[in-house]
């Protein structure tokens, strides 16, 4: 059994029994992975969950009823960020030659860009969170201001039980259980500030390569003139901005312009614009998931170049605009 009961709420449900089915439909949230069964007649899969609406994030719960090993390599690397957590059992995650144990009180992130092996008891029933890749690395741009100069990596194992990360699973936790309840999270948790609040949390309570940095950033408030610089551009995106115009509402010299917006931002007032810019369309394409014109929603956002929006798009991202909706509208084939 395989159902999507409709294209608002975006619940997901599966019951199967077939290696390459389980494998299939976990790939498809996932992205390409290795799934080792050493008694694939006693493979009992399940999943239940819900496609947040603005970035594509999967929250639910997995089982797969016999003992498994899920492999990840560099070569062919997960398009999500996977985080998961024992409600029974146990996981056990092996990579650059170290193992990380998982049960209630200790959770697992599988970072894609990294070879690993996670080995799952048959009686694991885990509580799994899957963000994009490029919905991750976006509001880490944006908290950081800059554009990343490498992958982001978490520290593996994460504290279920206490401190932050605690904090982090307990909101996880209801929330599931919300949705085990009522069949669905309802528009508040479907809200794309509830899932931005999700990946800001993880990011702010995991360690990660970018952790120092993003406390640093924290830390600083960009000087007043900036912040009218940049509320100006947010306010005025969908129009044809021009440097004077950056300029003239910042109120400061464009030496000291350009100065600030490299110091605070990572780049220049245009190239910032055109992120940003680049960051609503995909905003858009996600939010809506329904079949329409992508140029249109370029054009909408002042990216009248559209070949070139196109190639800042997926140097940006990772993907092409039309991968984006085909990811974020993707269903599994319904088999009979």
């Amino acid at each position: 059994m395989r159902s999507i009961p409709d294209s608002v709420s975006r619940d997901i449900r599966a019951a199967l029994s077939d290696l390459d089915g389980a494998r299939e439909w976990m790939a498809s949230i996932c992205g390409p992975h290795g799934l080792q069964v050493s008694r694939p007649e006693r493979l009992r899969f399940h999943q239940s969950g819900t496609v947040l609406r603005s970035m594509a994030t999967t929250l639910g719960f997995v089982e797969y009823g016999t003992d498994v090993t899920v492999a990840v390599r560099e070569n062919s690397p997960l398009n999500c960020y996977s985080v998961s957590l024992p409600m029974v059992g146990q996981q056990e995650l092996a990579a650059h030659g170290k193992t990380w144990l998982s049960d209630q009180d200790c959770g697992l992130i599988v970072s894609p860009q990294e070879s690993q092996d996670l080995a799952i008891t048959g009686n694991c029933r885990k509580l799994h969170v899957a963000i994009p890749r490029a919905a991750l690395q976006q509001v880490l741009q944006t908290m950081l201001q800059r554009p990343l100069d490498a992958p982001l990596v978490f520290q593996p194992d994460m504290d279920a039980a206490a401190g932050e990360q605690g904090t982090w699973w307990r909101m996880v936790k209801f929330l599931a259980g919300e949705m085990e309840r009522a069949g669905a999270l309802g528009q508040l948790y479907m809200s794309s500030e509830f899932e931005l609040t999700l990946l800001k949390g993880l990011l702010l309570s995991q360690p990660h390569n970018y952790s120092a940095q993003l406390a640093n950033a924290s830390a600083v408030t960009p000087p007043h003139y900036l912040i009218k610089a940049r509320q100006f551009i947010h306010d005025n995106a969908r129009e044809p901005i021009t440097l004077e115009e950056i300029e003239r509402a910042s109120g400061v010299s464009r030496f000291k312009l350009f100065d600030g917006f490299r110091q605070y931002f990572g780049c220049a007032p245009i190239a910032y614009l055109k992120r940003y810019r680049l960051e609503s369309v995909r905003r858009d394409i996600l939010e809506d998931r329904s079949v329409r014109n992508i140029s249109s929603v370029a054009l909408s956002w002042g990216m009248s170049h559209l070949g070139r929006f196109s190639t800042e798009y997926k140097a940006m991202f990772g993907e092409s605009p039309s991968d984006t909706l085909k990811r974020a509208a993707r269903v599994p084939v319904k088999r009979g």
